[in-house]
């Protein structure tokens, strides 16, 4: 199934917003969007929501043998895996190029800026060595699928704990948590992706973009941070030119947010450690009973578009539809007060007659009887017939009564 494209009218829109500092989720083009992050009962499951992106990490660990160029060193993978449930048009079973994109990213971030110490995972040189696997799915794509990668992949890491070893007669034992307590990861640093996307010949940068704002810039900017204010990867891509002005005013933008990523993810490790120490319940399925993941939790703001100005040629369009609305406005009370009822000071419309009138039917049924047998009295003794407001007379086999008594 291919993505379905975007429209000339929506692009226009979303460029147009963002020229005026505003944005369809009702954020400014230097905010980011909320992040939620829930632990699982194993270690090393997260599920982070960044605004409506979601994505599950899974860290798992095996036994294997170590790289020839590399002896003393465990091996450290990751894979993103991006199918239907995240989108519509993404297929199972098949990279594409975000895919691949995702991938070489988060490894430039995380494999090769070294913020996981290897050696550590080294049981016996050139024998025995850890190999871990960072496995991401992505539940549903709403933008920016690399900011929440990073982060997700980050808090695994740090919530994982791999197993014990011993060495007993050239053996590996491998100790469960019953017997050894499990040990963490030994990181060096902390990365985190943070993305922006540019408009306007690359003078507008838009922090934490959407599915729709990526698909309607001109170029990205991924800068893989850490708490430390480092530069771990750059990745730039997209049509225009990006300045050397806006480029470092985003990194320090950037360096500034990964902080308070990475803050958040300690905190919540906390939180966690905490909580399993009080040996209370943790996991999804305790999160499930909290309430702390839900679906599209995120609401949507509506931009008003009364402070929304289209360009030149649609100022006036916009000027005479407010006009008209406020003429509309006017004759509406004027037509509501002329149906004011001066006797009951009761403001009544013609359809509230009408409400009235069927309402009352069945009391006004006898009353019309009563009128009518008056009006034959009347006409058999020779009483002239009633004349309307155009002057002509009223028959009386013209009114409702006579058809009513002949029925």
């Amino acid at each position: 199934m291919k993505e379905t494209p975007l429209s000339t009218c929506e692009k226009n829109f979303i460029i147009q917003a963002i020229k005026q500092n505003q944005r369809l989720d009702g954020r400014k083009n230097d905010e980011f969007r909320n992040i939620k992050i829930n632990y699982g009962a194993e270690w090393g499951s997260v599920l982070v929501a960044l605004g409506e992106t979601k994505v599950l990490a899974q860290v798992s660990s095996e036994l294997g043998e170590p790289k020839a160029t590399r002896p003393n060193e465990g091996i450290f993978h990751i894979n993103v895996e991006l199918g239907p449930m995240a989108a519509p048009h993404f297929e199972a079973g098949r990279n594409c190029e975000l895919t691949v994109q995702l991938n070489r990213t988060l490894e430039r971030t995380f494999k090769d800026s070294k913020c996981l110490d290897l050696e550590s995972l080294c049981i016996t040189a050139e024998e025995r060595v850890w190999i871990l696997r960072v496995d991401l799915n992505v539940l549903n794509h709403e933008g920016n699928l690399i900011d929440c990668c990073s982060i997700a992949t980050l808090c695994a890491l740090m919530h994982f704990r791999r197993p014990e070893v011993s060495i007993v007669e050239d053996d590996v034992i491998i100790h469960t948590a019953a017997e050894k307590e499990p040990q963490p990861m030994v990181m060096h640093h902390y990365p985190v992706c943070v993305s922006y996307c540019t408009f306007d010949d690359g003078s507008i940068a838009v922090a934490d973009p959407t599915v729709m704002e990526e698909r309607t810039s001109e170029s990205q900017m991924i800068f893989g941070i850490n708490s430390f204010r480092e530069l771990c990867c750059l990745n730039l891509g997209g049509s225009s030119l990006t300045s050397s002005a806006l480029l470092l005013q985003c990194s320090k933008r950037a360096a500034k947010h990964a902080k308070y990523v990475v803050e958040l993810v300690k905190k919540t490790l906390e939180n966690d450690l905490s909580a399993r120490e009080d040996r209370s319940n943790v996991g999804f399925t305790e999160c499930l009973k909290q309430n702390s993941i839900t679906s599209l939790a995120e609401d949507r703001l509506v931009l008003k578009l009364r402070h929304f100005t289209f360009e030149d040629g649609d100022k006036k369009s916009m000027i005479e539809e407010e006009k008209f609305n406020e003429k509309d406005i006017e004759n509406e009370e004027k037509e509501v007060a002329t149906n004011i009822d001066p006797k009951n000071d009761l403001q009544t419309t013609t359809t509230d007659k009408w409400s009235v009138e069927e309402q009352d039917d069945s009391n006004m049924e006898s009353e019309e009887v009563e009128s009518s047998q008056e009006d034959c009295t009347k006409n058999n003794k020779g009483v002239r017939p009633k004349k309307d407001q155009r002057g002509n007379l009223k028959s009386q086999s013209d009114s409702e009564e006579d058809e009513k008594i002949t029925i």
